[in-house]
Protein backbone atom coordinates (compact mmCIF):
# COMPACT_ATOMS: atom_id res chain seq x y z
CA UNK A 1 0.00 0.00 0.00
CA UNK A 2 1.38 3.29 -0.88
CA UNK A 3 1.33 6.52 1.57
CA UNK A 4 -0.98 9.52 0.35
CA UNK A 5 1.15 11.96 -1.00
CA UNK A 6 2.22 15.21 1.83
CA UNK A 7 1.64 18.03 -1.01
CA UNK A 8 0.19 18.02 -4.54
CA UNK A 9 1.78 19.85 -7.90
CA UNK A 10 -1.73 22.61 -7.15
CA UNK A 11 0.23 23.36 -3.66
CA UNK A 12 3.34 23.96 -5.25
CA UNK A 13 2.49 26.14 -7.75
CA UNK A 14 -0.11 28.19 -5.74
CA UNK A 15 3.66 28.86 -3.67
CA UNK A 16 5.78 29.62 -6.65
CA UNK A 17 2.85 32.10 -7.90
CA UNK A 18 3.09 33.44 -4.35
CA UNK A 19 6.47 34.29 -4.57
CA UNK A 20 6.60 35.57 -7.99
CA UNK A 21 3.55 37.86 -6.67
CA UNK A 22 5.96 39.11 -4.16
CA UNK A 23 8.46 40.69 -6.75
CA UNK A 24 10.64 37.20 -5.88
CA UNK A 25 12.63 35.69 -8.68
CA UNK A 26 12.36 31.75 -7.74
CA UNK A 27 15.52 29.85 -8.60
CA UNK A 28 14.52 26.67 -6.93
CA UNK A 29 12.14 24.87 -5.01
CA UNK A 30 12.71 22.01 -2.71
CA UNK A 31 10.13 20.00 -1.07
CA UNK A 32 11.23 17.98 2.40
CA UNK A 33 10.03 14.82 3.12
CA UNK A 34 7.15 15.65 5.52
CA UNK A 35 5.56 17.87 2.41
CA UNK A 36 7.29 20.92 3.13
CA UNK A 37 7.72 23.44 0.63
CA UNK A 38 11.03 25.77 0.44
CA UNK A 39 11.16 28.20 -2.01
CA UNK A 40 14.59 29.87 -2.61
CA UNK A 41 15.42 33.03 -4.85
CA UNK A 42 17.63 33.14 -7.77
CA UNK A 43 21.09 34.72 -6.38
CA UNK A 44 22.50 37.44 -8.81
CA UNK A 45 25.19 38.99 -7.77
CA UNK A 46 25.36 42.79 -8.49
CA UNK A 47 26.44 44.21 -11.61
CA UNK A 48 28.84 46.78 -9.44
CA UNK A 49 30.35 44.82 -7.56
CA UNK A 50 33.68 42.87 -9.02
CA UNK A 51 34.62 39.34 -8.49
CA UNK A 52 37.49 38.80 -6.55
CA UNK A 53 37.95 35.65 -8.71
CA UNK A 54 38.69 37.89 -11.98
CA UNK A 55 41.72 39.41 -10.04
CA UNK A 56 43.59 35.72 -9.42
CA UNK A 57 43.10 34.84 -12.82
CA UNK A 58 43.16 37.45 -14.79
Amino acid sequence: MTLAAKFKQQDVTRAVKGAKAAGMRVGRVEIDPNGRIVILSESVAPASEPNPWDTVLG
